[in-house]
């Protein structure tokens, strides 16, 4: 093969290379699971890495929120909380929470369903025995308390067996 002709050769080879790498830039990105862990980092801030929350001013994330993720309208309301957010007075573990958790309601269902269940299952210990949210049912309780504000979601807790 002529000299010129290897130059073209190659220099079609590293074109047809720049080409698939750009097309591989420009692909969209897989969709991937949302991941709890993560999502979480907003939450522990506040409830603590190890959902022990702030004794007086955050509640922890343990017995209360196993007990509202076996029931219907505990569910809701646990997804509500992570959407919408919590203001006014709740008691959890028979102790006094007076202060505000802010919403997210830049989460898709899917991450809600994500931090929920990375909550239910490690932060809460509920383990393999805990029901999955699904994004589904997150979509289904955001579109329910689309009218509710923080206060209202508050108020949920007591009347859905929150302690």
């Amino acid at each position: 093969m002529c000299y010129r002709r290897r130059l073209w050769y190659r220099y079609g080879e590293m074109m047809m290379r720049s080409l698939i790498a750009l097309a591989l830039l420009l692909a969209p990105a897989p969709l991937l699971a949302a991941d709890g862990p993560t999502v979480y980092k907003r939450c522990q801030v506040c409830h603590q890495a190890s959902g022990a929350g702030i004794p007086n001013s955050f509640p922890p994330l343990g017995s209360d929120f196993l007990a509202l993720s076996k029931k219907p309208d505990g569910r809701r309301y646990l997804a509500l909380a992570v959407i919408k957010g919590v203001s006014g007075p709740i008691t959890v573990g028979g102790k006094a929470y007076k202060g505000a958790m802010p919403g997210n309601p830049g989460l898709k269902d899917d991450e809600v369903a994500a931090v929920l269940n990375h909550v239910g299952v490690t932060i809460a210990k509920g383990g393999k025995a805990f029901k999955a949210f699904t994004a589904a049912e997150v979509g289904s309780a955001r579109a329910s308390g689309a009218a509710l504000n923080p206060m209202a979601i508050g108020k949920l807790h007591a009347t859905v067996g929150g302690k």
